[in-house]
């Protein structure tokens, strides 16, 4: 009998390559194959409703959307949408989060990704420690828990950032390395938050 996905038994292989996915479609402008994968991301990390997730989608691409142009980007408007979405989520969590504070935990590990991508001397750390913190509030177990979730995908993070150097080919190796690093940390999210 196949259990009911949400953020606590979600499946990680299928979140992962939706993810790569979205990543993919993001960094090539391709927002309908972006808004595709990002409805099995929400469908498959938080089991909610049809139409649910279906918004949820909607609001993870406006946010991207709005975040995407470099440097002349909308953090505000990437964090309202966001927080849309948090608003959404909240109360199939099974604990309750300020959907403000989640919004601003999400788009600052935005930032400093982006600070790494464009700057390879920025330490990580900082990135990995943003990672931990939203995890930790969103998910609830202690945001120590959450290292190798973080520390997998800032590696993923720093694949997709060669593939988006080396043009973004759906054939180039670095994107199957980058799906491998994705399902690693939501392996590590998942076991994390069942040990909680």
């Amino acid at each position: 009998m196949r259990t009911r996905s949400g953020p606590r038994s979600f499946d990680a292989v299928v979140l992962g390559n939706r993810e790569t996915d979205a990543w993919a479609a993001y960094y090539r402008h391709e927002w309908g194959r972006f808004l595709v994968a990002a409805v099995s991301m929400v469908s498959t990390g938080f089991g909610m409703g049809p139409w649910k997730t279906l918004v949820g989608a909607w609001h993870v691409l406006r946010a991207n959307q709005l975040w995407a142009p470099y440097p002349d980007n909308d953090p505000d408007g990437a964090r309202r949408s966001m927080r849309r979405f948090y608003a959404l989520v909240d109360g199939d969590l099974g604990h309750r989060i300020d959907p403000v504070r989640a919004s601003e935990l999400e788009v600052e590990w935005w930032r400093l990704h982006r600070e790494h991508q464009h700057d390879p001397g920025v330490d990580e750390r900082p990135l990995v420690t943003a990672l931990m913190d939203l995890y930790g509030y969103v998910y609830s177990p202690s945001p120590a828990s959450m290292h190798d979730a973080a520390r997998f995908r800032v590696e993923a993070m720093d694949l997709s950032d060669r593939w988006v150097r080396g043009g973004c080919r759906r054939d180039d190796p670095l994107l199957a390395a980058e799906r491998r690093a994705l399902v690693a940390s939501h392996s590590a999210l998942r076991d994390a938050v069942a040990r909680a």
